[in-house]
């Protein structure tokens, strides 16, 4: 088993750092996990020719040798670069996947009806890749399991890499930054903030180290050193 990050995240702003409205474009943390025969990325958040470009940099990895591209959840700060990785299988949690559908559905058919021509191109972009992605199986790989954390958005699921001495869990926007770990919060705007807050609290709970939705790869405080 092997993980690596490939690109650190950040938020468009974040509180803590006195930002109230965006002030730089978001992207998600990108991981690479090598496990058996499977190349799994999770959230390609950058454009599509700077995460082939990073790929390569941080772990020689060509985008065509990606077996699978796991989505924590689908938004377009999570997803926006997986056009690089056409030759790989989408994957997203299922409950994310359902609880989008609709609305997307939704959106289009208003923007059609006003004769908004950008948003429907760019819901149509949006449900075109909804519809590649499919429902993301228990176990992705040998050690590498779904583990749901809903509650920031309805079906946001991360993945926990179960290793002897030590279990890792990718986290996506369930834990956002070191910030938020650190305070104790979950991002704002949650669909769900009850359930986020439990997800927050089985996230610290379970993993010894976390892969932040936005950030770095960092040992849970929580946790005596090892």
């Amino acid at each position: 088993m092997e993980l690596r990050i490939i690109s650190i995240g950040t938020l468009s702003f974040h509180p803590n750092w006195g930002e109230g409205s965006p002030v730089r474009t978001g992207h998600a943390t990108t991981s690479l996990i090598r496990s058996g025969d499977r190349v799994v990325l999770v959230d390609p958040g950058l454009p599509e020719q700077m995460i082939g470009a990073r790929l390569q940099e941080r772990a020689g990895v060509r985008p065509d040798a990606v077996t699978d591209v796991f989505l924590t959840r689908f938004h377009p700060e999570v997803w926006r670069g997986i056009g690089a990785f056409a030759n790989a299988r989408w994957l997203i949690g299922g409950r994310e996947r359902e609880s989008v559908g609709v609305p997307l559905a939704s959106h289009l058919k208003r923007a059609m009806e006003e004769g908004d021509d950008e948003t429907v191109e760019a819901l149509r972009q949006h449900i075109a890749i909804l519809h590649r992605c499919e429902a993301a199986p228990d176990r992705l790989a040998p050690g590498l399991d779904l583990f749901p954390l809903y509650g920031v958005s309805p079906g946001l699921c991360g993945l926990l890499i179960d290793e002897a001495r030590h279990t890792t869990l990718i986290c996506g926007d369930a834990v956002a930054t070191v910030e938020h770990l650190l305070d104790g919060k979950v991002l704002r705007g949650a669909a769900d903030i009850s359930q986020a807050k439990e997800s927050f609290a089985e996230a610290i709970e379970i993993a010894d180290i976390l892969v932040l939705g936005r950030d770095n790869m960092v040992v849970n405080p929580t946790k005596r050193p090892f």
